[in-house]
């Protein structure tokens, strides 16, 4: 099966300043494939990269076709949904009313939407400013499950969370990845050792690593060498997987540019 998403010699700069540098992976057509790596190395700017918010250059494939030349819009329209850091939630509008802005196709997927995040829709007429982070969490990601997609990219969705919230955010990500492949940028990692199949690590702004998630989650001093978590942290990534916790304050931390 040939991936969904294939990055060539990626490179992008804000304000002037390079923030990735020949950034090269794929992504497979199913499962969800995690970006890794330290704060501040680029993760982030990597997905917008690839979806055309920050001016890049390199090449980007999307089911066999080129659209690093297109405008974002154009590209969400092809089946890319976003789910960004910051949930960029409306909130002076309802939950509701963010759901119907986000409504992209004709048949939107409002079933699935409700069945993942019933809380949503017992809170539908209250303004999604008012929520808590991790509602608003919740409602950043029924925008995206709303519509068809083919391709979910998922910036950072447990950072910040309490754990019951974690859990309830990796439990809705294992549900969509069975319709959708997802590029989930995550510190977390009892998370990527639940959810994840492969791994691409991001160090100063290139690929440093990629290959199957849990064999390098199995590696203590990859994950220190990589990751820069301590050897014994990343030996306690399997047994902690079947309930995620927000990690230490390392993933919660602020990532500047990214």
């Amino acid at each position: 099966m040939s991936p969904i998403l294939e990055v060539e010699h990626l490179s992008a700069a804000i304000g002037g300043q390079q923030v990735i540098e020949d950034i090269t992976f794929t992504v497979p057509a199913t499962g969800v494939t995690a970006v890794l790596g330290r704060n501040g190395v680029g993760k982030t700017s990597t997905i917008k990269a690839v979806l055309g918010l920050i001016g890049r250059s390199g090449k980007v494939v999307f089911d066999g076709a080129r659209i690093d030349r297109e405008d974002t819009h154009r590209i969400v329209r092809r089946g890319i949904g976003y789910v960004p850091e910051d949930r960029e939630v409306f909130g002076s509008l309802t939950v509701a009313e963010n759901l119907r802005l986000a409504e992209r196709d004709a048949a939107p997927r409002r079933d699935l939407v409700a069945a993942l995040f019933p809380d949503l829709v017992k809170r539908s007429g209250q303004r999604a400013g008012t929520l808590s982070g991790g509602q608003q969490q919740m409602l950043s990601l029924a925008r995206a499950l709303l519509n068809d997609n083919r391709l979910l990219l998922v910036d950072e969705p447990t950072k910040g969370l309490a754990p019951k919230i974690v859990t309830e955010v990796a439990e809705a990500l294992e549900e969509a990845a069975r319709t959708v492949p997802i590029l989930l940028v995550e510190q977390n990692l009892p998370v990527i050792e639940r959810l994840a199949e492969g791994a691409v690590v991001v160090d100063s702004g290139r690929v440093v690593h990629t290959g199957p998630a849990r064999d390098l989650l199995a590696d203590p001093d990859a994950v220190q060498r990589l990751l820069g978590v301590h050897a014994d942290t990343a030996g306690t990534v399997a047994a902690a997987a079947a309930t995620p916790t927000p990690g230490d304050a390392a993933a919660t931390a602020p990532e500047g540019a990214k």
